[in-house]
């Protein structure tokens, strides 16, 4: 059974930093990509950041510069490192694992930003 555990954020300072890690257990099939999504409340779940089994990345515009997104293929593990934090990345923050034949999710991670 796969499962994603996710880890980090809680509230910060505007302006601040944190970095949350994702690590995936119960994995058999091969790992197409890793990456993190956050969804507000009544808005449909949108990309932070994707990175690829070879190493590739996508970030939402919203986040180029500030965010960077790494992963651990040993480890299974994915990270965002979250840089220069706004009021506006205030959300949910969920992990997702891409196989070849389905998406998989972690339970959600909070990261509120104070201004």
């Amino acid at each position: 059974q796969v499962q994603l555990a996710g880890s980090g954020g809680g509230l910060v300072q505007a302006g601040g930093s944190t970095r949350l890690s994702c690590a995936a257990s119960g994995i058999s099939a091969s790992i197409n990509a890793m990456g993190w999504y956050r969804q507000a409340p009544g808005k449909q779940r949108e990309l932070v950041a994707v990175i690829t089994s070879g190493g590739s990345t996508n970030y939402a515009d919203s986040v180029k510069g500030r965010f960077t997104i790494s992963r651990n293929n040993t480890k299974f593990t994915v990270y965002l490192q979250m840089n220069s934090l706004k009021p506006e990345d205030t959300n949910i923050y969920y992990c997702n694992l891409k196989t070849r034949s389905r998406d998989y999710w972690g339970q959600g991670t909070q990261v509120t930003v104070s201004s």
